[in-house]
């Protein structure tokens, strides 16, 4: 299937030529455009809904003592909250992101498995309308933190917790389909002449991202299985009265939980390979040592799981061996850091909004990793476990990590799938305030966390207030500036300046080779690489 002739391609081709209007065409489309275009667009709206619930989080912390809202519903506000963001938003982004641009990366005529993808789409929605439909059951819905930790969801969750079961395993089900379709793809469907190492680099952080979610999904769903037998089959697996172990089920966990975490920024570094050597206009600096420091992140991810786990009481030797493995990953991540730096030295460089957020990713997913280092070192693990420290540290990943590269790569690719040029202005002021707001919500937090204030609890002591007041109006600042960046995009979608096949001058690869916006079927006839 690597060398597909023209007549292959087309003929293909004419099977999808009449396409269905209105809103059969996205039910039944197989198109990886519209595929992508829909994931995006549920990524986002997910995204808005997840910060919705982080705004009454913050609403209730601004000041000591219990104000709106009641114990066990802002446990199920944290909770819902970590699952829409973590699976709602930053996964169902970066796989649309990977159905839109993979294929046209790689001269693909479309996706390997298109009606697999249409499906592992489809699925998405009902697995959240699930979710989100067990906040209105009696006893309400899941409330022990995104980590579900047993016994707390257990013995002591509320009868929505076979709803929370299932819509994970439907996420899980998803994420595993649209793996084995970028796997697929990227194998068979690369064009003539584009061989392993020729690929670009989001294409390749997407590439081993696949095998990792290929890897750990399966080890989600048979912690959230156990949890649910033990909650309604009599099972016994994490109750230690039955011969079970709680902290097994820490084990289980985090051997899924920490590779998602890698799974949820590996694209990110291929999106800022792609836009810093694109503004700087130069090539990336030291490939091959990109694509061997992503591959080596991935493995490292699985020998790391229990630096969550410090406090547990773990011997001390295997306290050490994941401190010596957890502080080891720091080492390819640092080579990337490295390497963007390097190619921006001495480059013609131009800050357009796409560089902006590249930029602040590359300082602030930085900062977030130097907090990860300091959580690595255990003896004083002990004092940070459980603080806002943690808080702070994975949302600097996340949040300015992983959610400013998606933004980033919107800013990059929407003149090409929308055809038209954004309103610069309303970008820009996306990018500082969202710059500005997201440091005065996070950065605090750190302080907070080494004076001991703990995680997931609505009230907290009187001398936390002047800062947690400083948070909670940089979470609302934060939450606000993102509709700057709704309105911008209806604005793009419905018109404006056309843009050109290369709307940025030092942008390289195959997708700046076809017209923007990009045509609904992209190579009838592969391209050939040099």
């Amino acid at each position: 299937m690597t060398d597909m002739t023209p007549d292959q391609v087309g003929h293909d081709d004419h099977d999808h030529d009449h396409k269905p209007r209105g809103l059969m065409r996205w039910l039944l489309t197989t198109n990886h455009k519209d595929i992508g275009s829909m994931y995006l667009i549920f990524s986002f709206t997910m995204f808005l809904l997840g910060g919705a619930m982080a705004l009454v989080i913050r609403a209730e912390l601004f000041q000591p003592g219990l104000q709106l809202v009641d114990p066990n519903f802002f446990n199920q506000m944290t909770t819902v909250h970590g699952l829409i963001m973590v699976f709602g938003a930053v996964m169902p982004a970066f796989t649309g992101l990977a159905n839109w641009m993979v294929p046209m990366m790689i001269g693909a005529p479309d996706m390997a498995l298109p009606r697999m993808n249409n499906w592992s789409f489809w699925i998405l929605p009902f697995a959240f309308l699930m979710l989100i439909m067990s906040l209105f059951m009696e006893g309400g819905g899941p409330n022990f933190g995104w980590t579900f930790y047993a016994p707390l969801s257990t013995t002591y969750s509320p009868d929505s917790t076979a709803l929370f079961v299932f819509a994970v395993h439907i996420m899980g089900i998803s994420s595993i389909m649209g793996a084995i379709n970028v796997i697929v793809t990227i194998m068979n469907l690369r064009a003539p002449g584009m061989t392993y190492m020729k690929m670009p680099l989001f294409v390749w952080t997407w590439f081993i991202t696949a095998f990792l979610l290929i890897a750990v999904m399966p080890v989600l769903a048979g912690a959230v299985t156990m949890v649910l037998t033990d909650k309604y089959f009599g099972t016994s697996f994490f109750d230690a009265a039955g011969g079970g172990d709680p902290v097994m089920f820490q084990h289980i966990f985090w051997f899924f939980g920490h590779p998602e975490v890698y799974i949820m920024i590996l694209p990110s570094f291929g999106i800022i390979s792609a836009i810093v050597p694109a503004f700087a206009r130069k090539p990336l600096f030291g490939y091959a040592s990109m694509v061997y420091a992503t591959a080596s992140i991935a493995g490292l991810s699985f020998v790391v799981w229990a630096h969550h786990m410090f406090t547990t009481g773990m011997p001390v030797f295997a306290e050490l061996f994941f401190m010596y493995c957890t502080m080891l990953i720091s080492v390819p991540t640092g080579v990337k850091v490295f390497n963007w730096v390097a190619t921006m030295w001495r480059g013609s460089m131009t800050f357009e909004t796409p560089m902006l957020f590249a930029l602040a990713f590359i300082v602030l997913f930085t900062i977030g990793g130097f907090s990860g280092l300091m959580l690595a070192i255990t003896p004083v693990d002990f004092q940070y476990h459980d603080t806002y420290f943690v808080v702070a540290h994975f949302h600097y990943v996340l949040v300015s990590g992983a959610i400013f590269s998606i933004m980033a790569a919107a800013y990059y690719w929407l003149p090409k799938w929308t055809g038209h040029m954004y309103n610069q202005t309303l970008a820009n002021w996306h990018f500082w305030c969202s710059l500005i707001s997201v440091n005065i919500l996070f950065f605090p937090m750190h302080f907070l966390g080494l004076a001991g204030m703990p995680r997931r609890i609505p009230d907290y002591a009187l001398q936390f207030a002047d800062i947690n007041a400083i948070v909670s109006v940089g979470a609302f600042l934060f939450g606000f500036s993102q509709l700057i960046f709704l309105v911008l995009l209806v604005k793009c979608i419905r018109g404006g300046e056309p843009a050109p096949a290369k709307p940025w001058d030092g942008a390289e690869g195959l997708e700046w080779t076809v017209p923007s916006p990009a045509p609904y079927h992209t190579f009838s006839t592969p391209p050939k690489i040099d």
